[in-house]
C-alpha cells in the first residue's frame, strides 16, 4: 500500500512542476485524493459492497469535484492534474502512467449493461475538456487534444484533435528542412504545429506546400531534360515572391499570438 502511495506522489512530481514537497502534494492535490478514495471504493466494490462503494465515491466527488465510478479499473501512477469536472465511468479501464487534465469525461454512448466505456492504454495524455465516449481502445502513448470529442479507436502513438476527433499521425518521409525553406520563402508560419498539439488547418497548409515542392522538383527536372534535347531552350526565371504579398498572413498570425 505504501509503495503504491509513494509511486503516486512521485508521479505528481514528475508531471507537475508546481509541486514543491510531499506534504503539499498529500494535502493540496485533489487528483491524488480522488485516486486514494477510488482505491478504497474499488476494493469495497470488488467485495460486493456496492452501495457502500458508491457512497464513498459520492463523498469523494463532493470533496474533490472528481467523479470516478468504483467499478472503474485504474493502473499505476495515474495522475489527474487540477481535476475539477473529471468523470470516469463504471467499465472504464485505465493503464499505467496515464495523465488526465480537468474536465475530461471517459463516458459511454449506450444505456446497455456491459462494456460501454473506453479502455485507455499506458502513457496516454488526455487534454483539458476532452470527451472519450464509447467502448473502444485508446492506444498506448496516444495524446488527446483539449476539448476533443473522440468516439472511435485511436492508434498507439497517435494524436487526436478537434470535434469530432481526427487522428493525426506523422507521415514517414516528411522532409522538414525543405518544407521549412519553402515556408520561409512564402512567409507562412505554421503557428501551433507541434508534436504535442498539431493544428489541422496548418497541417493542411503544410501538405499543400509539400505538393508544391514536389511539383517544383518535377518541373525543374523537365526543364533540364528539355535543355539536353534542345540547346536553344531558354529556361525563364520565375517571378520572385514579394514580402508585402504575405503581410496579411503575418498580421493574422500576430492576432492569434
Amino acid at each position: 500500500m505504501f509503495e503504491r502511495l509513494r509511486e503516486d506522489i512521485n508521479s505528481v512530481f514528475h508531471r507537475d512542476p508546481a509541486a514543491r514537497n510531499t506534504f503539499e502534494v498529500l494535502t493540496n492535490y485533489p487528483g491524488l485524493h480522488a485516486l486514494l478514495f477510488h482505491r478504497f471504493s474499488h476494493w469495497l466494490w470488488s467485495l460486493g459492497l456496492k452501495w457502500l462503494a458508491r457512497t464513498i465515491s459520492t463523498i469523494a466527488r463532493w470533496l474533490t469535484g472528481i467523479e470516478i465510478h468504483p467499478g472503474a479499473t485504474i493502473g499505476r501512477r495515474f495522475f489527474i492534474d487540477h481535476g475539477m469536472g473529471v468523470v470516469i465511468g463504471e467499465t472504464t479501464v485505465i493503464g499505467d502512467d496515464v495523465t488526465l487534465y480537468q474536465g475530461v469525461t471517459l463516458g459511454g454512448t449506450s444505456w446497455n449493461k456491459g462494456k460501454r466505456h473506453p479502455t485507455i492504454g499506458n502513457s496516454v495524455v488526455v487534454g483539458a475538456g476532452a470527451k472519450i465516449l464509447g467502448p473502444f481502445e485508446v492506444g498506448e502513448g496516444a495524446k488527446i487534444g483539449s476539448n476533443s470529442v473522440v468516439t472511435k479507436e485511436v492508434p498507439a502513438g497517435a494524436t487526436v484533435v478537434g470535434i469530432p476527433g481526427r487522428v493525426i499521425i506523422k507521415r514517414k518521409g516528411e522532409d522538414e528542412e525543405r518544407r521549412k525553406e519553402m515556408e520561409e520563402r512564402m512567409g507562412f508560419d505554421a503557428y501551433g504545429v507541434t508534436e504535442e498539439m498539431p493544428d489541422p488547418v496548418a497541417r493542411a497548409m503544410r501538405s499543400l506546400l509539400d505538393h508544391m515542392h514536389a511539383v517544383d522538383d518535377r518541373i525543374e527536372n523537365m526543364c533540364k531534360a528539355l535543355r539536353k534535347v534542345n540547346s536553344d531552350y531558354q529556361n525563364g526565371e520565375l517571378p520572385p515572391l514579394q514580402d508585402e504579398d504575405f503581410d496579411c498572413v503575418r498580421d493574422d498570425d500576430e492576432v492569434r499570438r
